[in-house]
C-alpha cells in the first residue's frame, strides 16, 4: 500500500523545503479556526529560516515524506523526558490526505522512538481542529488534558494534550 511512500531524515539542507510545504499546508489548515494575523505570527515564530536551524540544533528531528520522491509532508518530534517524546509537527499535503500517508508517518515515528525506549507519544492539537483530533483518536490517541498556551503577541494556542502508549 505504500511502496511509493518513504521518509527521509531532514537537515538544516531542508529548511526551504520545510517552509514551502508549511505555507502550502497552514493556510487551508488553520484559517477557520484561528485569525490570519494569529498564523502570520506562528508562522514567522515557528517556521523562520532561523526558528527551523534552532529547532534542528535543539534536538528536533525532522523527517521528509515522500511519495514517488516528490515531497508530500513533514513531521517532527524530540524527547520530552525519558520515556515520552512529543510530535511537535505534522503537516501532509491536502493532495495527499486521507490516502494513509498520515498513518504511515505516525507508525514510522513510533517505530523510531519505541527503538530510542520510549513508551509514549504526545501531541497538542487545536481544539477547534476535529478533522485533526478525529484522525489522532482512529490512530490509538487519547485526550489527557486540555490546555491553553500562551505564545507570545495576546496569542493562545487553545489545545487538547493527546498521547498513545506504545
Amino acid at each position: 500500500m505504500f511502496k511509493d511512500i518513504t521518509i527521509r531524515n531532514a537537515t538544516v539542507n531542508d529548511i526551504d523545503l520545510i517552509r514551502e510545504l508549511t505555507f502550502k499546508v497552514w493556510p487551508q489548515t488553520y484559517s477557520s479556526s484561528i485569525s490570519k494575523e494569529q498564523i502570520d505570527y506562528m508562522l514567522e515564530m515557528m517556521y523562520s529560516k532561523k526558528s527551523l536551524a534552532d529547532q534542528i540544533a535543539e534536538g528536533s528531528k525532522f523527517i521528509i515524506v515522500q511519495d514517488n520522491k516528490e515531497p508530500v509532508g513533514f513531521a517532527s518530534y524530540k524527547p520530552k523526558d525519558t520515556t515520552t517524546y512529543k510530535l511537535d509537527k505534522i503537516y501532509i499535503l491536502k493532495t495527499q490526505q486521507g490516502k494513509g500517508t498520515g498513518k504511515f508517518v505516525i507508525e514510522y515515528i513510533l517505530q523510531q522512538i519505541k527503538n530510542e525506549g520510549a513508551s509514549s507519544l504526545q501531541l497538542q492539537v487545536n481544539r477547534h481542529n476535529k478533522n485533526a483530533k478525529s484522525f489522532y483518536e482512529k490512530n490509538g490517541f487519547s485526550v489527557i488534558q486540555e490546555a491553553d498556551f500562551e505564545i507570545g503577541n495576546g496569542y493562545f494556542m487553545n489545545d487538547y494534550v493527546m498521547e498513545k502508549k506504545i
